[in-house]
């Protein structure tokens, strides 16, 4: 009990509880029960959509990759990570017919680095860090020596973007144009 303003010397109950031991809340007349309900109804529906929306690009993972092997033997990819409107992670990468990554073969690595002064690790990194920074996969900062790869993940960086923009989950297999392959690293 707390002292209110009011009559001299009277006392109002402004407890929670009424002087019958059942829950009164000041601000909300619902039972306690109640309240409970509304809100595990609330979450449970707001758990059911499969993609939030913030922005023009809904939440969840997005992936691209090319519908074909250049001539070295390498299927690139990006895969990004979309939160609230953002994108918040890109991964880009190639890989080969048995899986292994070309970030991870040494000997291509090596020879590339020789003849081009780049490498997949490090260009790759770049250009997503580009993607982070500017959120735009037209705005990409291009890397000497890796100018194929450079065109390669824009046209990736595109379509896995527009499919976040939809929404929608399933792999994008985006077709390189031939001139592509026809260039250097």
């Amino acid at each position: 009990m707390i002292f209110m303003p009011g009559a001299p010397g009277r006392r109002q109950n402004t407890s929670a509880f009424s002087n019958t031991g059942r829950f009164q809340s000041p601000v909300c007349r619902f039972p306690p029960l109640a309240l409970a309900g509304i809100f595990a109804v609330s979450a449970l529906l707001s758990g059911c959509a499969e993609n939030r929306t913030v922005g023009t690009l809904a939440d969840g993972y997005y992936t691209a990759e090319t519908s074909e092997f250049d001539p070295a033997g390498w299927k690139e990819f990006i895969s990004i990570y979309v939160s609230g409107g953002r994108i918040v992670s890109v991964e880009y990468n190639g890989k080969n017919a048995s899986g292994l990554l070309k970030s991870w073969d040494p000997i291509y690595m090596q020879k590339m680095n020789e003849q081009t002064g780049t490498y997949p690790t490090e260009y790759t990194r770049i250009f997503s860090s580009s993607l982070l920074d500017r959120q735009d996969p037209d705005f990409i900062d291009a890397v000497s020596g890796a100018t194929r790869s450079h065109e390669i993940f824009k046209l990736l960086a595109k379509a896995a973007v527009e499919q976040s923009k939809h929404g929608s989950r399933k792999v994008v297999f985006v077709t390189v144009p031939p001139e592509l392959f026809g260039q250097g690293e």
